[in-house]
Parts: structure tokens; C-alpha cells; sequence
């Protein structure tokens, strides 16, 4: 696919790989800045195409105390001076078709949560817009049955479309990367890897997500293996105390060194 709306994304001359990045959700304008000038200092250094994430609203959360946002039009406002800061496209999910219109006024990429991909007035309300469509493959979903998803998007005339794998549930309480899924999903769109949500251990009995983020590199270095276009990792200055996701993210400590790794690989894979 063209993707011809969002050029950053593309894969530059010396093949890198592009990059999805930022926290699970907006907390505060300080808090997304301070991200993304760390993960824009090391994308620019390492010539990886960026573009900052950050939901500006959690509607799927196990219980009804959990963070769910600061408001609608305040975390847009704040994805907004995140990209006029630091040039960098931005990418946020959403949940209903009056989300896609609103949030298409603030961002470039809208993001259909893995949970909802099959609802088809969502992703032709996000596709109508006009901006990038990252389709999450859902956990419940063969990486075949996605060709479904990008055909609704292309039907709607938009064909800046792409499929984002987060891992497929494994048993109740687990996740696991299928990585053959990768070039199969390739065939139908551009395709990145969710590294930090396909390691979420989902459902468990306190009604907080958990993780492994201790396999976060193990698994991002066999997605670039296998020549995955994108990668997808949250990440966050204090992941423990982060309101969302905090168990399988990435502490920003590390980011740099992982991303130095995985352009390594990626260099590496371009010679064969």
C-alpha cells in the first residue's frame, strides 16, 4: 500500500524499518512531551521514520475504576503540540465512528483497537476521513482473515491502509506471536509488530492487565528478522506508575539501546 499520506513512514534509503512509539495513554501534556523528545532524539539519530503514539482515550479497560483518559479534546489538543514540537506524525485510537471524525481533525494515523477491527461502520467511518487507517489484527483473528479488514478500508476508497499484529491469545491468560503471520499479511498491506501488547497477560483475576516486558527485546529482534515493515512498542519514563498498560511497557531508559540493536539486525538482514 502507498501510504502515500503519511511519507515519514516509509522505509528510507538505508532500509530501516519504521516506528510506532509513545505511551499507552495521554496522562499530561509534560509527561507526552518529555516522551517524545526522548524517542524523537533517538529515532533522528538513527534515521528510523517516527511517528509518536499516545491514545487519547482507554474505552477497553477490565474494570469501571480504570484510567480511561483527561478528556476527549484535551489529549487531542495534546497529540497536536506533540507533532507541531517536534515535526512528527502522530497515530491514536479510537472507538466509535464520531471518534474517527473527531480525532482525524488532530492526528494522522487512526487506529482501530484489535477488539474491534471486525465492526465494520468504525473502520469505514475511520477509513471515509481520508487518514491512514492501522487496522489491529485481533487477538481472536487469523492473520489470513485480516485481507477482510484491508478490503473494507480500500472499498471505502482509501488505500492509505495498514495491519498491525498484537499477538494471538494463548490460552486465557496469555499471548503469543505467530511470527508466519508476518509475510502473510504483508501480501495484503504494510505491516508492523506490536511488541509490547503481544506480550500482555490478559484477564487476570485483580483486574489489571499483567506483562512480560522482560521479553520485549527478544521479541522485537525476531520481528526484524523476519522483515517486518514497522514496529509498534510503548514506552514511558515510569512504567510502573504509567495509568495504563505500565506491566508490558518498555522503560524509556532502554529505548535507545534496543532501537540501536534492532537497526543492527535490520542492516544485517539487507545484505542477503
Amino acid at each position: 500500500m502507498n501510504l502515500q499520506n503519511i511519507p515519514q513512514i516509509k522505509n528510507t534509503d538505508s532500509g530501516n524499518f519504521f516506528l510506532l512509539a509513545g505511551p499507552c495513554a495521554i496522562e499530561g501534556e509534560e509527561m507526552a512531551l518529555r516522551i517524545a523528545e526522548k524517542t524523537v532524539e533517538v529515532t533522528s539519530r538513527l534515521q528510523i521514520p517516527y511517528v509518536f503514539k499516545g491514545s487519547f482515550k482507554k474505552a477497553n479497560r477490565s474494570r469501571v475504576d480504570s484510567f480511561t483518559g483527561i478528556g476527549d479534546e484535551k489529549a487531542l489538543k495534546i497529540l497536536r503540540k506533540v507533532s507541531e514540537t517536534f515535526g512528527v506524525p502522530t497515530i491514536t485510537d479510537i472507538h466509535t465512528e464520531q471518534d474517527a471524525a473527531m480525532a482525524a481533525q488532530y492526528v494522522d494515523i487512526l487506529q482501530i483497537p484489535a477488539f474491534l477491527v471486525r465492526q465494520t461502520d468504525l473502520v469505514v467511518a475511520a477509513a471515509e476521513t481520508g487518514r491512514t487507517v492501522n487496522l489491529k489484527k485481533g487477538q481472536f483473528m487469523s492473520p489470513e482473515s485480516m485481507k477482510h479488514a484491508v478490503q473494507k478500508v480500500l472499498d471505502s476508497k482509501n488505500e492509505n491502509v495498514m495491519v498491525t499484529d498484537r499477538g494471538t491469545m494463548f490460552g486465557y491468560q496469555d499471548m503469543i506471536v505467530d511470527y508466519r503471520g508476518i509475510p502473510t499479511m504483508q501480501q495484503f498491506a504494510t505491516t508492523v509488530l506490536d511488541v509490547t501488547h503481544s506480550l500482555q497477560q490478559p484477564n487476570q483475576t485483580i483486574g489489571v492487565t499483567g506483562g512480560r516486558p522482560d521479553m520485549i527485546e527478544t521479541v522485537a529482534k525476531a520481528g526484524i528478522a523476519v522483515g517486518v515493515d514497522g514496529i509498534f512498542i510503548e514506552t514511558h519514563f515510569d512504567p510502573a506508575d504509567a495509568k495504563s498498560d505500565g506491566a508490558n511497557m518498555l522503560h524509556l531508559d532502554y529505548f535507545g539501546g534496543l532501537m540501536e540493536k534492532l537497526v543492527a539486525i535490520r542492516k544485517t538482514i539487507n545484505q542477503f
